[in-house]
């Protein structure tokens, strides 16, 4: 899974969302042990410090728990991780009706086209 990070934005928070997406993705189920501090922040190309950062804010958040001679988990908690998933999705949806705003839209013009772009995907 590839890291694609923004210099014009902190590292850690996009770390941060990196990381929630995989969780809520399903990509790190819950229970799944994630790799070490020191191998995320090799596969990201990223300092350990600012992994440990992002990581350590996760587990603030609830979505990982260390365990001390283990390592880190994702949390098994799938309520939590479902309401991180609606709350990111409520995030990009708002970000993107602000956006369209921009070009002059309306929200109640974005359903529409919403489906002609749905339509022209199939």
């Amino acid at each position: 899974m590839g890291w694609i990070l923004d210099k014009n934005r902190p590292i850690y928070l996009q770390l941060v969302e990196t990381l929630q997406s995989r969780i809520v993705s399903g990509a790190y189920p819950p229970g799944a042990k994630i790799d070490s501090v020191r191998d995320l922040a090799a596969e990201a190309a990223v300092n350990p410090n600012t992994m440990q950062r992002a990581l350590a804010e996760l587990e603030q958040s609830g979505l990982l728990r260390a365990e001390r001679t283990a390592g880190r988990f994702v949390t098994e908690d799938k309520e939590l991780i479902a309401a991180v998933r609606r709350q990111l999705a409520r995030d990009r949806v708002e970000a993107f009706v602000q956006s369209m705003a921009v070009l002059g839209y309306h929200r109640s013009e974005l359903p529409v086209l919403l489906q002609e772009s749905g339509a022209q995907a199939q």
